[in-house]
């Protein structure tokens, strides 16, 4: 059973003297479902003009009157999320399509004070409270001293929810070789996750039980010793050749797709300069100093200065006179509709060779062919500059510079498909 729902964060809209309040405003979730809505209160407040619409969250750096930072307030926005979904999965499993007054119960049952819950004779309660309790500490303390983005609180919000589907009743006891070993097959099994996706999240579990255990949580460290065989492959690094990326530039987008054309532009640029999609989209003027751009990254905080090129040069001009907002360079909109477009754009250019990408799920060997188009994603404009960068001639720690790697080991992959594209070109000598 699926039941499709909402879950929406928004300020409450307060008038006072018929004009709005805008100032510690109170934050409100509502969840739609079955043409029902139930409405929570979050016990935050914030000001209006620190509220970001389109993410429902607080805007990074800010905080509201009792200096509550965004980075507690967006964390336990998340666990609502997180708690939420729990509980619709739970309803889900036993095929029952729930009353809002029984949604209201679980979400604040969860929600009581830990001395109003009694203990069961066992302490199962106590224990399982307690684990969930702490993965929720767990992650407001590392998302606040490791300055978390959201997509890294969603990692996590994801992890817990698989915690919870898998067994109502955790506790950190639980998890000694066996139940290391159960988990695994479960996410192996009843999730289908690849072996690689596998290793991640059991590196996300063990990081949260290795934080608990110091914490005093618990004595259990059996997770420390347990080294699963889960056998991979390296990625696929997807990107455009020069021929396909001059295939996708001189393109005839079609008058009814003209939406594309800002997106192509915008993926061309990250193909020349070899940002990534976070730091093209907070690209401001002040950022460009004549012949080159100065930034610093959203991800890894390094100081790049990165050359410009004809290409770049050409975009940049191409918007020089055009106002965004925040005063941003280029018109980038959200990740997720960039990579919808872009799958869309590569396959109105024909970018469709045939790709075979091999994984594995236990010791199932799976090969999975897909037109390229279908692949691509905003972060293949930095892996397209990287590849053909090198293809070019052009010295690794040259290229390094300019996307802020500092590994040497991270490049080799990138390294190794310049060679191949090298000894390819090479052979078109014996065409002659």
């Amino acid at each position: 059973m699926n039941i499709k729902r909402n879950i929406i964060f928004a300020l409450e809209s307060r008038k006072k003297a018929g004009v709005s309040i805008v100032e510690n405003v109170p934050i409100r979730m509502r969840v739609n479902f079955a043409s029902q809505r139930i409405e929570f209160t979050t016990g935050y407040r914030i000001d209006a003009a620190k509220w970001d619409v389109d993410k429902q969250r607080v805007k990074n750096g800010c905080t509201n009157k009792l200096k509550q930072s965004a980075a507690e307030i967006n964390a336990s926005l998340l666990r609502y999320y997180t708690d939420i979904q729990g509980i619709f999965k739970k309803f889900e499993v036993q095929e029952i399509l729930p009353t809002t007054e029984q949604i209201k119960k679980a979400f604040n049952t969860l929600h009581k004070p830990a001395e109003e819950g009694k203990a069961s004779k066992d302490g199962t309660e106590t224990s399982t409270k307690s684990f969930y309790k702490a993965f929720d500490e767990f992650v407001c303390d590392c998302g606040q001293r490791n300055d978390w983005t959201h997509s890294t609180y969603e990692k996590f919000a994801a992890v817990k929810n698989h915690l919870i589907t898998f067994r109502e009743g955790l506790t950190f006891e639980f998890f000694d070789e066996k139940g290391l070993n159960d988990y695994v097959t479960y996410l192996r099994v009843t999730k289908e996750m690849r072996n690689s996706t596998i290793g991640k999240q059991l590196a996300f579990l063990k990081w949260f039980l290795r934080w608990s255990f110091r914490q005093g949580l618990h004595q259990n460290n059996a997770y420390d010793t347990y080294k699963p065989k889960l056998k991979s492959t390296q990625k696929k690094i997807i990107f455009l050749s020069w021929d396909e990326l001059t295939i996708l530039r001189n393109f005839k987008i079609p008058d009814n797709k003209q939406a594309l054309e800002r997106v192509r532009d915008v993926f061309l640029f990250q193909c020349f300069t070899g940002l990534r999609y976070s730091d093209v989209f907070n690209l401001r003027r002040s950022d460009i100093k004549g012949e080159h751009i100065e930034v610093t990254t959203v991800k890894t905080s390094d100081s790049l200065i990165i050359e410009l090129n004809n290409h770049s040069k050409a975009i940049l001009d191409k918007y020089k006179d055009v106002a965004f907002e925040d005063d941003k360079v280029l018109p980038v909109i959200t990740n997720q509709k960039m990579n919808d477009y872009l799958k869309e754009l590569a396959e109105l250019a024909g970018i469709d060779e045939p790709v075979r990408q091999t994984y594995y799920r236990g010791n199932e060997r799976i090969d999975e062919v897909t037109p390229k188009y279908a692949l691509l994603g905003t972060h293949a404009g930095r892996r397209t500059f990287i590849c053909n960068a090198l293809a070019l001639g052009i010295p690794p720690q040259v290229v390094m510079k300019w996307t802020g790697h500092s590994d040497y080991k991270a490049m080799k992959p990138y390294i190794d498909i310049a060679d191949d594209i090298k000894a390819n070109a090479m052979s078109k000598f014996n065409q002659l």
